[in-house]
């Protein structure tokens, strides 16, 4: 998360974003009544096998939210005090009867054993990383990976330094308790998650090392951007000699050519345009039945209170790809998501220490699919000579092949040691053609394509067969990788 505070209202739409009203059309937001004597600064969500919904909150409390797939939470759903005395939980995972909690200082588990609905077992799993005292010491926490881990990244001291051992890393926690440093170089993450496929991502955010927010593989043994943290490789014999410190004021892609172990953000998020505090990170795992993008990641800002769309490929052996605006007007600061197979996004809230635009200090909402399908880029695949589009709707062939429908510009932001970054190498690029593929996919033809440059288009000028325009017209593509021809 940002270390500024920040007063946005909660009138004010991001860039790119539709309006209530519009968004209203393809999907309905429903809020929970929070009763008033519960402070809930969502940090985590989960779902139990009784049905219920696990809720941690940033105070060190875990409520059960029952009946949370009612039509009307608000009369049939209660807030039910789990557990208590906790800190910071950033993580919750169910198994096997346990409920996995990421703690600031550790990994835990707790169990019901009694059956009167609180917790009467705690457990510590594991203690392997160390804190400061410092405010800003977060620690995330995954659901389990098809190996049977938890990935844990870990904030720096102040969100700036490693004063003590594996502060900028990222563990993996096995169900025993067996923690294994996997990662160096995080900074500031805000949520982590997995694909369609099982890969695990996090957020990390603006700051040093960081000129934008950006959505990041964690890959065992690699360095994902912040050298401030490397120095406990003198504690990880596993991940190897320590990397070569990047080169400040260079850019991402030059550097990621010189250090081998460094792996830069998949998909970086604009600053400002698409938000500045990224957080939650999920996956529609819904088939369907949260609209036309199943297995697509949806990624949280809590500055912006909002919940952005990812499409992702791999280029070259690594992940990269394209990020939309999605969801805007979440009442508080977005920060986890959850996502049942039924189609249900659960979005929890919080704003204290950061401002947002949504004005709530914390909220636990639920967002479903009207059934309307929007017109929208579904996808968007780089190709060696341009771009790929698929929309989720039939084009209309004449505005969806016009070279003046679309605006392409590219840049990046500068790889510093200093705190972010302003748009650095513009570029525009000329769309020389575009051809017809099939009824809903198109083929940019671009000269002048930039490796390591976010490519922003827009596309203003397009509309579906029947006439729509598009939702949202706007997409950001991460080219960290130019595919072979």
């Amino acid at each position: 998360m940002r270390t500024i505070i920040l007063t946005m209202l909660t009138v004010c739409v991001a860039a790119g974003f539709a309006t209530a009203a519009e968004q209203s059309d393809y999907y309905k937001i429903t809020t929970f009544e929070i009763p008033e004597d519960i402070v809930l600064e969502a940090g985590a969500l989960e779902f139990m096998p009784s049905g219920e919904l696990a809720v941690s909150s940033r105070r060190g409390d875990i409520y059960m939210v029952t009946n949370p797939f009612s039509a009307d939470p608000a009369k049939e759903s209660e807030f039910k005090l789990f557990a208590g005395g906790l800190h910071e939980v950033l993580g919750l995972a169910y198994r096997d009867g346990w409920l996995y909690v990421t703690q600031r200082c550790e990994i835990s588990r707790l169990k019901d054993e009694d059956g009167d609905g609180q917790a009467d077992l705690f457990e510590t799993v594991c203690v392997p990383w160390e804190i400061n005292g410092d405010y800003h010491e977060y620690a995330f926490g995954s659901k389990f990976d098809k190996e049977g881990y938890i990935w844990a990244p870990l904030c720096l001291t102040g969100s700036f330094t490693s004063q003590v051992p594996f502060r900028g890393w990222c563990f993996r926690i096995s169900a025993d308790g067996k923690a294994t440093p996997t990662v160096s170089g995080v900074r500031s993450p805000g949520g982590i998650g997995m694909n369609a496929a099982g890969d695990v991502f996090y957020t990390d955010n603006q700051g040093p090392w960081n000129g934008t927010c950006g959505l990041k593989h964690l890959v065992p043994g690699k360095f994902v951007g912040h050298p401030g943290g490397n120095d406990w490789y003198k504690l990880a014999p596993n991940m190897g000699p320590r990397p070569q410190d990047p080169e400040s004021g260079s850019r991402f892609h030059i550097e990621a050519e010189k250090i081998p172990e460094y792996l830069p953000a998949a998909v970086l998020f604009p600053y400002d345009k698409m938000g500045k505090s990224a957080s939650g990170v999920e996956v529609d795992r819904s088939g369907g039945k949260f609209g036309p993008f199943s297995d697509q990641m949806l990624v949280g800002d809590q500055s912006h209170s909002t919940v952005m769309r990812v499409f992702m490929e791999k280029v070259n052996g690594r992940y990269q790809g394209v990020c939309f605006p999605f969801l805007e007007g979440i009442a508080s600061g977005t920060l986890p998501l959850l996502m049942s197979e039924t189609g249900d996004l659960f979005v929890g809230g919080t704003n204290r220490g950061w401002g947002s635009r949504g004005n709530k200090p914390f909220s636990l909402e639920r967002v479903n699919w009207t059934g309307k399908t929007p017109f929208e880029i579904k996808e968007m695949r780089a190709k060696p000579d341009g771009f790929e589009l698929e929309f989720t709707e039939p084009c209309d062939a004449k505005t969806s092949t016009a070279a003046d429908s679309y605006q392409l510009t590219t840049y990046t932001y500068i790889y510093q040691s200093s705190y972010g970054s302003p748009e650095v190498d513009h570029t525009k690029p000329t769309i020389t053609k575009v051809e017809k593929v099939s009824d809903k996919t198109v083929r940019l033809y671009v000269d002048g394509l930039q490796k390591g440059h976010i490519h922003e288009l827009h596309s203003p000028g397009v509309t579906s067969a029947d006439g729509q325009p598009l939702w949202h017209d706007v997409a950001y593509y991460t080219l960290n990788q130019i595919p072979a021809k």
